[in-house]
């Protein structure tokens, strides 16, 4: 653990454009990671599925088409992660890039892959399915993870997976004091539902947590041809932190980056010293038990 005890998250409220090529991607995604390297920010959290963005360099066709998308996006993955590789270590940043599918010798995984500023590179797939992901064939990934890096634990949960309690709950009696939510909802409903997991996770764990969503309107993929979202990054509610719980949040639909300081140390004391001891109760829940040893700590410091 560094001795680093603020961290600045910048969580991106990102639109999905029609970008003639590779070069195109690269400028913006440059530009983006450079606005918020400037913001101060030593996290980047990018949203899920916002790779489906490659999809329009490979042509009307191919991105008005699910399956042929998915393959195009999963094929363009090492090419853009070795981009944010560069980006990383140019800026000195820790980046979540955004989520897409990600072929597994028989299959396809939804992935989000957090790279370091020193190159290194965690993945973390989705384990919940939405029903639109199982009508594309998108399945559970194999390993709940949380990432040792130098600004401390990082658990990551892809969107739906925010909304079920113990995936996030293992990840926090693993260490992970940071949560990254990357996601992709179309309705206004569906953007809420994140906020109000985010919400609940951080309250239960006694952690931040931090949402970036896709924003805006894409009619011409296949994929993620309507999005809608809220960025912001949470905490639990409690005097001296945050009254409400949110620490930042952006504009509904707004592309941008909003930005948060997270201190991690006075989330720490709230654990033996807050108003309420969340973290300490939980046992006391008819029912309650340990939780299996099935995450899987990946070092990236």
């Amino acid at each position: 653990m560094s001795a680093l005890q603020r961290i600045r998250i910048a969580t991106a409220q990102y639109p999905i454009d029609k970008l003639p090529d590779m070069a195109a991607v690269r400028d913006k995604l440059g530009r983006w990671v450079a606005e918020a390297a400037d913001g101060g920010a030593e996290l980047l959290v990018f949203p899920e599925y916002g790779a489906m963005e490659l999809t329009a360099i490979a042509g009307d066709a191919i991105a008005a088409d699910v399956s042929a998308s998915l393959n195009a996006v999963s094929d363009a993955l090492p090419e853009i992660d070795a981009f944010h590789v560069d980006l990383a270590r140019r800026h000195g940043v820790h980046i979540l890039a955004a989520s897409g599918p990600m072929w597994r010798t028989d299959r396809f995984v939804n992935a989000a892959r957090l790279i370091t500023p020193e190159g290194r590179v965690g993945v973390q797939d989705k384990h919940i399915m939405t029903p639109f992901e199982r009508d594309w064939n998108i399945t559970a990934g194999a390993a709940l993870r949380v990432f040792e890096t130098a600004l401390g634990r990082i658990g990551i949960a892809i969107c739906y997976d925010s909304e079920f309690p113990l995936l996030v709950r293992a990840q926090a009696e693993a260490g992970a004091e940071i949560i990254l939510v990357p996601s992709c909802t179309e309705r206004v409903s569906g953007a809420h539902r994140v906020r109000t997991a985010a919400l609940a996770r951080a309250l239960e764990n006694t952690c931040a947590v931090a949402v970036s969503p896709t924003v805006g309107e894409a009619t011409w993929c296949a994929t993620v041809d309507r999005n809608c979202g809220i960025a912001g990054t949470y905490v639990p509610a409690e005097a001296g932190l945050s009254d409400t719980g949110v620490l930042a949040e952006g504009q509904l639909n707004t592309p941008g980056w909003v930005y948060a300081d997270v201190d991690l140390d006075a989330l720490r004391g709230l654990k033996s010293r807050g108003e309420m001891r969340n973290v300490e109760d939980w046992s006391l829940q008819p029912g309650a038990v340990p939780l299996p040893q099935h995450v899987e700590l990946v070092k990236l410091a």
